[in-house]
């Protein structure tokens, strides 16, 4: 990734006076420094903002040894009752809690009372397949109503959920499926994209294929005009979902300090994705206390995340966040330019979006569409901007705040799957500094270090850590302890984020990208081995290498080099075979965008390939030491 140069010194730009005074974080500075004065009372200040059916005994049981930090030790709660039946208990079951737009222009508003009745509903059936606390279930789902109702039905009965991206072809399914092994896996007949219908239930068919723990695979009908042939173990949602309409619908079940909520693969430096396992009440505080004091959120806002709840972002700041804080949330299926490039603009319009939390890859796309789009549309009802996924390069963020007025707030946020929120901020009453996230979230002690964890100073590129525990924090890798252990023993002392930043004289920070193997396309994080571990599958093909090369619009695209077998080399295979069977393999966003076909690849005398050089021939940089390089 292209680095992110601090700003010139007069590239700051102030928040206005009233910006400040209505801000919930009027003194940043004066908030963060009492927050790592006594972290303790910042975050109980938060938590009794939660209702709970047993109070905790201890905010946090930190163990240095193995790295596990319990939050609300003692307590019994669930997310689910603060995100819904706290909300229509208090009166707001009338409020919109979540509308929805389609990939084809149709749409639904839900509220409150309409939501936790579905959210009910949908826990009913899981039930009667038998799921119940500590249970697995799999969410193969589009972004729709559906999708969030099985996460949130999923949190009320205490079963674990793993949404999988509806993006991911049968074998990125599977692998997941084989790893989480989930008693049910919860799919949809068919899921819409730029106008065209993807076979979603029969992706989901072949991935169970050898899934043994799957017992049931419970079917959402988005077709209704094609009657569907069941085969052993499969339902439908809508008959299972009549058979129980009249059933008792129970309380959410109490969960306490060491109950997972969820599990979330990523794709990390090895070939296999790693489930990152989030638990519930500490997640559940993360969430609620960043969502709150970042986006600023007020009764009348109406909240617009750009992001798929299959992705961590999701989770936290479509779903669980802004549930939470009794928001109103637009999710929208399908992309930002289809039909036409105002497809977002129309929707900030036509809802009163007044929080529109975008991405990288996003906003550059509308900016190539220019300004017109935007010009064409009312959408003087925004209030504040986000953007989350990888840096946000100064030229996009003067070009969105511009084209949006020119005076709104915009949150760049720095976070990742592990941390479950946001670490690094501004704040709509702080200054701003284009291709910074600003600074540490109060209670979070963030540092850029080197390899011996010493603290870097100013305008020098170090290593991102987290040099304290916070709440929403991952507890464990899922059935791999071992490589948990890892993001607190690579820099002893501190958690290792895999991020380098520089930190200007301010404190602000300037993320500069991965310092592992892993690359970002659009937002989406996929391992360089994931991608050579499908490359290899091909006949031809006997040994590959991924690397990501910066990108105006996606952040990073995929090259890939690869060397054929001897059998293969007078009839090479095309670039178009090459790429439809990385498709086939991990699904279209792993198809690589250029392709080399070499002779040998770099290594180490150990084998390991080395993809720093292959990344620094690309792009003209200098190799570094070639000491240890084979040939």
């Amino acid at each position: 990734m292209a680095e992110t140069s601090p700003p010139h010194p007069s590239d700051i730009f102030l928040p206005s006076p009233d910006a400040v005074h209505r801000s919930r974080v009027p003194d940043y500075d004066g908030l963060y420094a009492r927050s790592i004065a006594d972290p303790h009372s910042f975050w109980e200040e938060r938590a009794r903002l939660l209702s709970f059916t047993r109070r905790h005994e201890t905010l946090l049981d930190w163990n240095p040894v193995t790295f596990e930090g319990r939050w609300l030790v003692g307590a019994q709660g669930n997310i689910t009752h603060n995100a819904l039946d706290r909300h229509v208990a208090e009166g707001y079951g009338t409020k919109t809690a979540l509308i929805w737009s389609g990939d084809g222009g149709e749409e639904e508003s839900i509220t409150y009372a309409e939501l936790l009745e579905r959210t009910i509903r949908f826990s009913l059936v899981l039930k009667k397949l038998g799921v119940g606390k500590g249970d697995r279930v799999a969410i193969f789902l589009p972004p729709t109503p559906a999708q969030v109702v099985a996460m949130l039905a999923c949190a009320r009965l205490g079963a674990i959920h793993a949404v999988v991206f509806s993006g991911f072809s049968q074998a990125a399914l599977k692998s997941r499926l084989e790893d989480f092994e989930p008693r049910v896996l919860v799919t949809a007949d068919v899921a819409y994209r730029r106008g065209k219908t993807i076979p979603l239930l029969e992706t989901a068919r072949k991935a169970r294929e050898g899934a043994a723990a799957v017992t049931s695979l419970l079917i959402v009908e988005r077709k209704g005009d094609s009657p569907h042939t069941l085969l052993p173990g499969e339902h439908l949602f809508s008959e299972l979902r009549d058979s129980v309409r009249h059933e008792n619908p129970g309380d959410p079940e109490p969960m306490g300090a060491d109950d997972p909520l969820f599990v979330l693969y990523t794709s990390g430096t090895t070939g296999k994705p790693k489930g990152i396992v989030h638990m519930h009440l500490g997640y559940m505080l993360g969430t609620f206390a960043t969502t709150r004091e970042i986006f600023d959120l007020r009764d009348s806002d109406v909240y617009f995340c750009v992001a798929d709840p299959g992705w961590i972002t999701g989770h936290s700041y479509i779903v669980y966040g802004p549930l939470l804080n009794r928001a109103t949330v637009l999710l929208a299926e399908g992309t930002p330019d289809y039909p036409d490039a105002g497809r977002h603009w129309s929707l900030i319009e036509r809802h009163r979006v007044t929080i529109y939390y975008s991405t990288p890859t996003t906003i550059r796309l509308l900016m190539r569409f220019g300004d017109d789009w935007p010009k064409k549309f009312d959408i003087r009802c925004l209030r504040i901007l986000g953007s989350v996924g990888e840096p946000l390069n100064p030229e996009a963020w003067h070009w969105f705040r511009r084209v949006t007025g020119g005076h709104l707030p915009l949150i760049d946020t720095w976070w990742q799957t592990e941390t479950g929120m946001i670490m690094v901020t501004p704040f709509v009453s702080t200054p701003e500094k284009p291709g910074s996230a600003g600074r540490p979230f109060p209670g979070v002690q963030i540092d850029v270090v080197d390899a011996k964890c010493r603290t870097v100073p100013p305008g020098e590129t170090g290593t991102v850590v987290i040099r304290t525990p916070w709440p929403s924090m991952f507890r464990t890798v899922f059935r791999d302890p071992e490589r948990y252990r890892k993001y607190w023993t690579e820099i002893p002392g501190a958690f290792f984020s895999g991020d380098s930043a520089r930190r200007d004289e301010d404190g602000y920070f300037f993320f500069l990208g991965r310092v592992d193997d892993v690359i970002k396309v659009a937002g989406h994080r996929l391992g360089t081995a994931e991608i050579e571990s499908a490359l290899i599958t091909h006949p031809h093909i006997a040994e590959a290498a991924a690397i990501g090369k910066p990108h105006e619009l996606k952040g990073e695209i995929i090259k890939v080099f690869v060397v054929l077998h001897p059998h293969a080399e007078k009839t090479p295979p095309g670039h178009d075979e090459i790429k439809k069977h990385v498709r086939t393999e991990l699904g279209a966003i792993a198809e690589p965008h250029e392709i080399d076909i070499v002779v040998s690849l770099p290594k180490t005398r150990s084998g390991k390939i080395m993809r720093r050089v292959l990344k620094a021939r690309e792009m003209g940089l200098p190799e570094g030491d070639l000491s240890t390089l084979e040939d």
